[in-house]
């Protein structure tokens, strides 16, 4: 594991390891949303319900998602020592407008970082170990009980505060994304003048796209199911 320990304490192996979580992260979003979107399949959860049983008893499945589990955590570490390294290298703050051409995302992404990682907490807790070792209901669709984690979501955004802070979260993970992603490109060396204008297009549209899946469903569970 010594390999580990010489790219965390390098200020280039930092960023690119923050780089290569970054871009898996962001393709397992894509895979979460496209399974998350069968809540709104409008047949009573059958298909989210199904998706959530093979999802957590695939043995290859299950092996892939401890290495994102491992994938998010080492994400969050180096993050989280990028954000102290860069506050003992500058610790007097810019003047407003001072960092010529930095955005609102990237002079506040400890800031939207720690956001997103409370919300993850919460998110977790209540679907992932509720379905993992809480008291989940069963629902029959004729080849035996699967757990109605349907049920379990279907619960929590019928309250308002939960769906509040699920928009909002979402809200803070599109400007994360918005630096992130072209940032991941930058430091692995992969921009140039040619191509970076569909960079940054890919990854505004990702921005967007990606939060906005993911709130759409809190949002239609609480005006319309509710």
């Amino acid at each position: 594991m010594s390999w580990i320990s010489s790219v965390l304490g390098s200020s280039i192996g930092k960023k690119l390891l923050m780089a290569l979580s970054g871009l898996f992260i962001c393709f397992f979003l894509v895979i979460h949303l496209t399974g998350n979107l069968q809540l709104l399949a409008g047949d009573g959860g059958q298909s989210f319900n199904e998706y959530a049983k093979l999802m957590t008893s695939n043995p290859l499945i299950k092996f892939v998602s401890i290495g994102t589990y491992l994938v998010f955590l080492l994400h969050i570490i180096d993050g989280l020592m990028l954000v102290f390294a860069n506050k003992k290298a500058r610790p007097v703050k810019y003047a407003v407008g001072a960092k010529k051409g930095s955005s609102i995302s990237s002079r506040n992404m400890g800031i939207l970082g720690s956001i997103i990682l409370v919300f993850l907490v919460i998110h977790l807790y209540n679907f992932w170990f509720a379905y993992k070792f809480g008291s989940v209901p069963t629902v029959d669709y004729g080849h035996g009980p699967v757990k109605n984690l349907y049920a379990v979501v279907a619960l929590a955004f019928a309250n308002p505060l939960y769906v509040i802070l699920y928009v909002l979260s979402m809200v803070a993970i599109g400007f994360h994304l918005l630096h992130g992603f072209a940032s991941a490109f930058q430091t692995l060396g992969l921009n140039h003048a040619k191509y970076n204008g569909i960079i940054r297009f890919a990854g505004i549209a990702y921005s967007i796209l990606i939060p906005l899946g993911f709130a759409i469903i809190p949002i239609y569970f609480y005006l319309v199911l509710a």
